[in-house]
């Protein structure tokens, strides 16, 4: 039922907005109790005025009925004075007066229409046992009374009296008593209680306008806030502490802001420093072939020099374009990853075994221990690259004679892989930026190594993408641990 509403209001654009609700909210707010002490205002005083007519006409027909059986009208109805009087009844409360016999049969009737008729209603019968009954007829305007009709029972004894009052009244008394003056006072009332109940609407109707209009006011804020951060006029944090809700509004929008700031600056940099990356071997290799143009009668030596410089600069531009390019693949969605069932013993002996070479160029000893044999899902080229990367720079950043361990475990859910070196370490300070593109802890050994700054960006990357994880443990001259963990099972 609920869905069923949400849907028929989603049909009225202007329903979705909270200030259309605010208003409705408070409008009915003030309506609905308006109208509730309007109508209970009005039947309370219809009570009362019915009420207070019906005990002074009762009064006034216990009075005519003792008087009727004083005089024994019952028995002579062409007393005048009796049938003057109830004329004086009829006229004074615009109704009809009956005078009912014991046989049930109509005696007078100031209509004059019922006279001899036979009379039998639960009203009249209750009323034969001295019980006086009364009833509201709302829809047709009038109060019917029943009043007995009783002889004087004194003088006589305690037993006498018992049973007389066990006896059948002498006659009942039915009257009608016309509602038409409570009627004509209650409508009147109705009217100038509905014209005070709209004064007062259209006041609710100006206050709802008016606090919609201030509670909605932060949220507009809000928007326009939000707008001016959009359009660019602004990249400060924006603040609006008017409500709890807008706070936590504000607080998300500013961490966003925040996060766009810091990833449009590592888009900047990002850009400066491919174009210095890319400018730098190119500017080399300008020199180079300037040296060379500006020499005259160069000698083949000097050619030789220069061109292996310059396809040095050539494999250097090559290194950072296919770094960059491999970001580029590790930015793709997980959906590019090429899963499947992959020996991780296996694939470490393969890339130690191409890096030995290096190593042993550098005089590094690599060092491989497997705790257990492991078996995993990831994409094998991805991974391969990741690993080449760390155990690469655990060699280059090495000291002579050093050594690189990489040990291989695993548990029931995760495989890891350490790499340990002895080498130069990383500043606690540098530590938090190793994996920014193109960050360089020591840049001037980065270039005597070959470094582009981007390896251990595209680590992080293909280890994210196996949903798994990077930390690394480095002091300063003592040398740096990487470990990386990944799930056994790929999950999408």
């Amino acid at each position: 039922m609920f869905a069923r509403a949400k849907k028929i209001l989603g049909k009225f654009k202007f329903l979705r907005s909270l200030k259309a609700r605010l208003f409705l909210i408070i409008l009915l707010a003030g309506m609905i109790p308006a109208t509730v002490i309007r109508t209970a205002i009005l039947q309370n005083y219809e009570d009362q005025a019915v009420g207070v007519l019906t005990a002074d006409a009762q009064n006034q027909f216990n009075i005519l009925a003792n008087h009727l059986a004083n005089t024994g009208y019952l028995h002579d109805t062409s007393l005048e004075v009796i049938n003057t009087e109830l004329e004086q009844f009829s006229n004074l409360y615009d109704g009809r007066v009956l005078i009912i016999d014991q046989n049930f049969r109509v005696i007078r009737d100031t209509y004059g229409i019922s006279e001899g008729r036979t009379v039998v209603s639960e009203e009249v019968l209750r009323c034969f046992k001295g019980s006086s009954t009364t009833n509201y007829d709302r829809r047709n305007g009038y109060i019917e009374i029943t009043t007995p009709i009783n002889s004087i029972t004194n003088g006589l004894s305690g037993e006498e009296t018992e049973k007389e009052e066990e006896k059948l009244s002498d006659g009942v008394l039915l009257t009608s008593v016309s509602t038409d003056s409570v009627t004509t006072t209650l409508e009147i009332l109705g009217r100038k209680s509905l014209i005070m109940e709209m004064i007062v609407l259209l006041f609710i109707l100006a206050i709802a306008a008016a606090m919609a209009k201030i509670l909605t006011a932060p949220f507009e804020r809000v928007t326009q806030a939000i707008g001016e951060a959009k359009a660019g006029f602004t990249d400060e944090k924006i603040s609006v502490n008017d409500y709890l809700e807008t706070e936590h509004i504000i607080d998300a929008f500013n961490q966003l802001l925040g996060r766009m700031k810091v990833l449009d600056d590592s888009r900047q940099e990002f850009v400066s420093n491919v174009s210095h990356e890319l400018k730098t071997p190119l500017t080399s290799m300008k020199v180079l072939a300037d040296s060379l143009m500006a020499e005259e009668n160069a000698p083949v030596e000097l050619y030789q020099e220069f061109m292996t410089d310059i396809a040095n600069e050539i494999e250097r531009e090559n290194k950072i374009i296919e770094n960059l390019l491999s970001l580029v693949r590790m930015d793709k969605k997980a959906s590019d990853m090429n899963i499947e069932s992959v020996d991780i013993n296996a694939l470490l002996e393969l890339i130690l075994k191409r890096m030995r070479p290096i190593a042993r160029r550098r005089g590094v000893e690599i060092i491989y221990e497997s705790i257990r044999p492991v078996s995993a899902e990831v994409d094998e080229v991805k991974l391969t690259l990741a690993l080449s990367n760390l155990v690469e720079n655990a060699i280059k950043y090495n000291k002579e004679q050093g050594w690189v361990r990489v040990t291989l475990d695993a548990d029931h859910q995760f495989f890891s892989v350490e790499v340990a070196d002895s080498g130069i370490g990383i500043p606690e300070e540098a530590q938090e930026h190793i994996y920014e593109r193109f960050y360089r802890v020591d840049k001037s050994h980065s270039r005597e190594v070959g470094g582009t700054g981007l390896g251990l960006a595209i680590t992080r990357s293909a280890v994210l993408m196996h949903r798994g994880s990077i930390r690394v443990e480095s002091r300063e001259n003592e040398g740096t641990t990487f470990t990386v963990r990944i799930p056994l099972i790929y999950l999408v």
